[in-house]
């Protein structure tokens, strides 16, 4: 099986999540064979809401999505602007300042991985089962 690739940058203030976790929806719904299961493409949206949210509220409001399918896996890959990695906190229970995300995502992915880029940044990946 080949290797799909759907690339969806925004570069741009107003990119929002809903732009993110509708490019997703396109990539899944494009997928040939085997497709995602139902619960796969959920995970898939749910990582991808929470990336792009932390590169948008830590990044600068500056993102790029990618999105591949390997033979196996779903490969979700957030590049921002910012050197800072994402960093396990304590979960704040009263809501007020999170850290429940990153946590989220290393429990639903099957691997994670955080690149930094040689002129800057970085790019947070996650790694699903299809």
């Amino acid at each position: 099986m080949n290797t799909m690739r759907v690339d969806a940058t925004f570069v741009r203030p107003t990119a929002t999540v809903a732009d993110a976790r509708e490019n997703a929806r396109s990539f899944l719904e494009a997928l040939p064979e085997p497709a995602a299961t139902p619960d796969t493409a959920d995970t898939v949206i749910l990582i991808v809401s929470e990336l792009v949210t932390n590169a948008l509220r830590h990044g600068g409001d500056t993102y790029t999505l990618r999105l591949t399918a390997h033979p196996d896996l779903i490969e979700v890959a957030v590049d921002d602007p910012s050197p800072k990695p994402p960093r396990m906190r304590t979960p704040d229970l009263t809501g007020a300042t999170g850290g429940f995300g990153w946590r989220m995502v290393n429990h639903l992915a099957r691997t994670t991985a955080v690149i930094h880029r040689p002129t800057g940044g970085k790019t947070v990946s996650a790694f699903l089962a299809r």
